[in-house]
C-alpha cells in the first residue's frame, strides 16, 4: 500500500523579529482539549482563541506529545535550559487551582515567574485518532491535530506558535505528497509516529540558537 499524508496545516510561526534571547524556559503540562459532543466538534485554543475541529481521544495523547516535544527540543536546541516534568506540573497545578478567576495566559505567566523562566511552552492536543489496521493496510488512517505556543513571561506575549493537522491518506489520493510518503517509508503510520513527524516539522522554526 502506497501512502502519503493529507494535511490542512503544518507550520511554525517564528517571532516577528526573527530572534529571541530566552536562555531558560519552562514546559507546562500539555493538555488535551476535547469538545463536549462525543462525536467531535469545534473547540478554541485556550491561549490564542483559534478554532479547531477536535475529537476526544482515549488514553493520554497530551503526554505523548509532550514527551516527543521534549525529546526533539533537546536535539534541536541543546543549549537551551529547559525546566519540565513534575517540578513544573506541581507549580502549575497549585497556581491554576488557587487562581480560578484568571486566564490561562496569566496562569502560565505566574508559573514562569515562580520558576525563574523567561518563556513558558504550552501544548494542546485536539485530535489523536489511532489507525485501525496494520502498517500495510488500514480501515481508518491515523489523524493528529496539535498546537504548541511559546509565551514570554515578562508581558504574556505569544512569541511563537507551531501547529500541525494531518490525516494520512494513500499516495494515489494525493500524488503531490512524495516527501511524506518517503518519511513514512510507504506504510500506514501510528498516531504517535504521525505526531513525531509533526513535532519535527514545527520545531524547525522554534526560536533560539541550535
Amino acid at each position: 500500500m502506497i501512502v502519503g499524508c493529507h494535511y490542512r496545516e503544518d507550520s511554525g510561526v517564528p517571532l516577528p523579529e526573527g530572534k529571541i534571547a530566552f536562555d531558560r524556559i519552562a514546559v507546562a503540562p500539555f493538555q488535551q482539549v476535547a469538545p463536549e459532543e462525543s462525536l467531535g466538534g469545534a473547540v478554541r485554543c485556550p491561549l490564542c482563541g483559534m478554532t479547531f475541529n477536535a475529537t476526544g481521544s482515549p488514553g493520554h495523547p497530551e503526554q505523548v506529545l509532550e514527551r516527543l516535544f521534549l525529546e526533539e527540543l533537546e536535539k534541536e536546541r541543546p543549549k537551551l535550559n529547559v525546566i519540565s516534568g513534575e517540578r513544573v506540573a506541581g507549580v502549575y497545578r497549585r497556581i491554576a487551582s488557587d487562581s480560578l478567576t484568571i486566564s490561562q495566559r496569566e496562569v502560565l505567566q505566574r508559573v514562569g515567574s515562580e520558576l525563574g523562566a523567561e518563556g513558558v511552552v504550552a501544548g494542546y492536543v485536539y485530535r489523536f485518532r489511532e489507525r485501525k489496521g496494520v502498517s500495510y493496510t488500514v480501515e481508518q488512517p491515523a489523524s493528529v491535530t496539535f498546537e504548541i505556543h511559546l509565551l514570554r513571561v515578562s508581558d504574556g506575549a505569544l512569541v511563537w506558535r507551531g501547529s500541525f493537522d494531518k490525516t494520512q491518506s494513500s499516495l494515489m489520493e494525493n500524488l503531490f505528497l512524495f516527501a511524506s510518503f518517503f518519511r513514512g517509508k510507504g506504510k500506514w503510520v501510528t498516531a504517535e509516529e504521525l505526531t513525531g513527524e509533526g513535532v519535527e516539522q514545527v520545531l524547525k522554526t522554534f526560536p533560539g540558537q541550535p
